[in-house]
């Protein structure tokens, strides 16, 4: 009879396109029967009584189901989820689990693929630029694969890193620098990435306590998908070209200046001119061509999820000679096994990278500044020594050769430098997740990881170059060198955790909590060394970039590093909310780092967060135009320990060099000799607030955050002197001083339009930052002078800009410019701001910064049919340059060059006219320049074909401009320089892309 009175009910869950829905909860209402659906969406509930109950289906991002079912025996009952109308349901990546972004309490941003940007892209970060307030992504430079100055919330240090923590599928990335690759994220395939969660503040970011200061960038690839195997193909062709030239004097415009200027009575500098007219930035610049290819596979092999992908990256850039050639390739598997208890995802990226560089500061800077009347090349003996490029030589080519600080043939420069790499590069990870059997509420998780790279590389300059002429051999000057390196990275991680999540319908709650334990291990070991030739060399011994070490007898220099240092940390998490109105979220976090002493290697980093759902209180729950009204209110504390040396708490000794030796008689000695170090050293802290609304109008149609942060960051990690005759080095980074940061972010989101033939969407956000150092002693002093940093070119040992209590990080410290009644600067008068009737380094001030006071993004998708439209653009406000081309060489003395040389310079000069004869002219305000700007970075245009060949294929085709255009004050190339510096920067390209997107099904 018992067994007459029980039943079931099984069945299917799917999705709005009929495709299965793995890891449902399906659940009778107001009981602890609950189940999942296994990988193909069934599901099975058992040892029910007959008659009626209440059905509950649940899926993250989609609308809760509940249906009455009469329950007789063995009950079928399948039903199809809705998506949720609301993005608000979306899941959204955080430390160590998910949440649905209506449940956030920290200040979180998500990005995923359908908003990314298009176009060029080679290196992950470049998806989200200009989409997410207060994060600000600058290229470093228009070199291929020169990543990215990533900065969220105007970093928290000085002189330790100012780079977010990165993490991707789980494994933090190590902060170290990949040897060979200008930016390790070059190695991550940005078609493999499926959502970027961006953590700002301290609430969401202090789960990663010890290196979340900078916030943290949540990176998650693709994965499997049930079904059948689906084949996507991308292809991309790109063409750039250079889009603006340094301003500088043409051929006529220099004879003219150099006969009009040359008032020495022999007319020394007019008999150097020449006959040529050559424009040296058109002949280091060129157009060119890129491919990106990509092919991936995803679905189900019996019960097992996959996606397989193959990329291939050539991308060359716009100065001659410079390329990045990468090759990668990824596997995810997704397995769930014991009916969906255990979920395993493994994943593999593997890439190979193959670089060419150029000396781009040393090329682009002699192109602005090398004679344009001379020809590239020349068929006299003179310049035959030189490979026959046009040099600058004394009248008899004396070993004194070249003339002292005179340019380089900057087409010599790029031809006679060799100077490549390849990098290897993979990520293992595998992450298991145990629900329990007995417990089902409670999860135990593993998490195994392998970063590892290996790196190889060097330069080779052949013994004809004039790079370093220096000895007579045969008649002819010979030099040369080759400069070989390597270099391996591991990064180990282990990790287990427990979560727990429990709705208590009864009191309306839900809580849920992780505590959990990590550990990391970094371990580097680099080598370098140098072949340098002391006049022995013939381009011959460097065939195949190899050295003829018989005939050289000349290997100095050489180097062997090994690194290595561990991160142990616990940490636990708590979250509770109550009627989904009220939530509360508390972390701590407690490091163990061995990169400071025993004594002060420990850190913990406590963070609380409250939110108030005002749109579900009864007086608004059934309003029907606000649909959403959540305010928050967090705090925290997060360390950082990047920038620093593994083992600068402990005294290191080192060999002293040649110039460094004590005489026992008539026989000199290297001795050893400590290096600094700082046995007290500890976490640099950042103790920051937060306070936020997020809302939503009409269904969440428009919805939007608006944020207030206030950040205060103590024990910065500093450059400070050691003190005279330590017999230690000069400088050592030590915990002095405090900095603060505030700001205010919004966000707009409008889905204007949502129809079957149109859609729009926009997007803006809008952040106001304020930087400010409030001390930098041990012992607060209004009388600390600051410190010098922003070294420049154009003289020796010239800093233009300074740290110190009262002002902005990096502010300039410049002389006051004096200018006549016709608006011109006056050649070397300065302001005596001091009024002591001299001009010295006390009438120096405190100028602007090169952070904005406000920046902008704005991006719009426009969809009919099958066409769409849009474009991202982005806006500084409250930014300034140096504009380090026109001080060091719009200048009159660096035309007529006391040297014995004539060289180009910026046409700055024809309208300052200044000579540049005064020591203190580098340092004039004049150069420091607004820096504003309005810049379209993309504009795309696309064409879906929809469904071919009876559904099994799906065609797209997109066309890309990026870098469209620039809107600035600045005279320089491009405004947007991350260090307020521009010295001679390697230009961002104008890009035009075609791609194919396939799928096959």
């Amino acid at each position: 009879m018992a067994f007459a009175q029980t039943g079931s009910i099984s069945g299917k869950v799917v999705d709005e396109t009929n495709q299965p829905l793995p890891s449902a909860t399906v659940q009778i209402q107001g009981t602890q029967k609950v189940t999942n659906t296994d990988i193909n969406g069934n599901y099975k509930l058992t040892g029910l009584v007959n008659g009626k109950v209440t059905l509950e289906i649940r899926f993250v991002g989609y609308q809760t189901l509940t249906q009455v079912v009469n329950v007789a025996g063995s009950t079928v009952v399948n039903v199809g989820l809705k998506l949720a109308s609301s993005a608000l349901n979306e899941v959204v990546v955080i430390g160590y689990g998910t949440t649905n972004k209506k449940d956030l309490t920290g200040s979180v941003a998500t990005v995923t693929s359908k908003d990314f940007n298009t176009g060029a892209v080679t290196s992950p970060e470049q998806l989200i630029q200009g989409k997410v307030a207060g994060v600000s992504i600058t290229s470093n430079s228009g070199a291929p694969g020169s990543g990215s100055t990533i900065r969220i919330r105007g970093g928290a240090s000085i002189n330790g890193s100012n780079a977010p923590l990165i993490i991707i599928d789980g494994v933090p990335l190590s902060p170290d620098g990949i040897g060979g690759v200008a930016s390790p994220l070059d190695m991550i395939n940005p078609n493999d990435v499926e959502s970027f969660s961006i953590l700002k503040d301290a609430s969401a970011a202090a789960i990663y306590g010890n290196r979340a200061s900078n916030g943290v960038i949540i990176i998650t690839t693709k994965k499997g998908q049930a079904g059948k195997p689906v084949v996507n193909f991308t292809t991309q062709l790109s063409v750039s070209n250079l889009p603006k030239e340094a301003p500088v004097l043409s051929a006529d415009q220099f004879r003219a200046y150099v006969n009009a200027n040359d008032t020495t009575k022999a007319g020394k500098y007019k008999a150097l001119m020449g006959t040529a007219s050559t424009d040296w930035q058109n002949e280091i610049y060129q157009t060119s061509v890129s491919t990106d290819n990509n092919i991936s596979v995803s679905g189900t092999a019996g019960k097992l999820p996959y996606r397989v992908s193959l990329g291939y990256t050539d991308q060359n850039g716009i100065l001659k000679t410079t390329s990045l050639q990468r090759y990668s390739g990824g596997v995810n598997l997704n397995p769930s096994l014991f009916t969906d208890h255990l979920k395993i995802n493994f994943s593999f990226k593997g890439s190979q990278v193959q670089q060419r560089f150029a000396n781009e500061g040393g090329v682009i800077g002699s192109a602005v500044d090398f004679n344009p009347t001379v020809p590239v090349t020349s068929a006299a003996s003179t310049y035959a020594p030189y490979g026959g490029y046009w040099q600058w030589t004394d009248p008899a080519n004396t070993p004194s050769g070249l003339k002292a600080l005179a340019p380089l043939n900057p087409v010599g420069i790029l031809n006679q430098t060799n100077n490549t790499s390849t990098v290897y590069r993979a990520i293992t990870s595998l992450a298991l997740d145990y629900r329990v059997h007995f417990f089902p509420d409670l999860h135990v998780n593993v998490n195994m990881a392998y970063d590892a790279s290996k790196d190889s590389g060097g330069t080779t300059i052949p013994s004809n170059a004039a790079t370093n002429i220096d000895v007579l051999q045969n008649g002819q000057y010979y030099s040369g060198s080759y400069s070989p390196y390597n270099g391996n990275q591991q990064n180990k991680l282990f990790e287990g955790f427990l979560s727990y999540s429990k709705d208590i319908r009864s009191i309306k709650s839900h809580f849920d909590a992780v505590a959990g334990y990590s550990y990391q291990d970094f371990v580097n070991t680099a080598s370098n060394g140098l072949f340098s030739s002391g006049g022995l060399y013939y381009s011959s011994q460097f065939s195949n970039g190899t050295v003829n070490t018989a005939s050289a007898n000349n290997y100095n220099n050489y180097e062997y590093l090994s690194n290595e240092y561990l991160l142990a940390s616990v940490y636990g998490r708590f979250n509770y909310n109550f009627d989904q109105r009220y939530y509360l979220t508390a972390s701590i976090r407690s490091d163990n780092s061995t990169k400071f002493a025993p004594g002060t290697r420990t850190g913990t980093f406590p963070s609380a967060a409250l939110a108030w759902k005002i749109n579900n209180e009864s007086f608004l729950k059934d309003n029907k135009v606000l649909s959403n009204l959540k305010l928050r209110l967090e705090y925290g504390v997060t360390g950082n320990q990047d920038g620093i040396g593994d083992y600068d708490y402990l005294s290191q000794y080192s060999l002293s060099n040649s110039n460094a030796q004590y005489a026992f008689g008539n026989t000199y000695y290297n001795l050893y000799r400590p290096g600094a170090y700082y046995p007290g050293r500890t976490w640099e802290t950042t103790n920051a607030a937060n306070a936020g609304l997020d809302f939503g109008f009409l269904n969440n149609r428009i919805t939007g955050t608006v944020d207030y942060y206030y950040n205060k960051t103590k024990n910065l990690l500093v450059t400070i002197q050691q003190p005279a005759g330590t017999n230690f080095s000069n400088t050592i980074v030590g915990n002095v001083g405090n900095m603060e940061n505030d700001g205010v972010e919004v966000s707009l989101t409008g889905n204007i339009i949502d129809t079957k033939k149109i859609g729009w969407t926009a997007n803006f956000n809008v952040t106001f930052a304020h930087n400010q150092i409030t001390n930098l002693t041990a012992i607060p002093t209004s009388s600390f002078p600051g410190i010098a940093v922003g070294g420049i070119s154009g003289g020796t040992g010239n800093n233009i800009q300074i740290d110190q209590p009262g002002y902005a990080r990096n502010t300039f410290y410049v002389y006051q410019q004096v200018y006549g009644a016709n608006g011109l600067p006056i050649d070397g008068a300065f302001v005596d701001r001091k009024s002591d009737g001299i001009t010295n380094n006390q009438d120096l001030y405190q100028d602007h910064d090169p952070a904005p006071k406000e920046f902008f993004g704005f991006s719009s998708d426009f969809r009919y049919q099958k066409w769409n439209v849009g474009f991202v653009a982005r806006a500084s406000l409250g930014n300034y340059v140096y504009n380090n081309v026109a001080s060091s060489t719009g200048i009159q003395r660096n035309i007529l060059n006391p040297i014995g040389t004539i060289n180009n310079g910026s046409t700055d000069v024809l309208a300052s006219g200044l000579t540049g004869n005064g020591s203190n002219d580098l340092l004039s305000d004049y150069y420091i320049q607004n820096a504003s700007f309005l810049r379209m970075d993309n504009v795309h245009l696309g064409y879906n074909f929809g469904s071919l060949f009876n559904g099994k294929a799906n065609l797209a085709i997109t066309a890309n401009v990026q870098n469209v255009f620039i809107i600035t004050k600045y005279t320089g190339v491009d405004p947007e320089v991350s260090s307020g510096i521009d010295n001679n920067f390697y230009p961002r390209p104008r890009t035009y892309s075609i791609g194919l997107n396939l799928n096959l099904k």
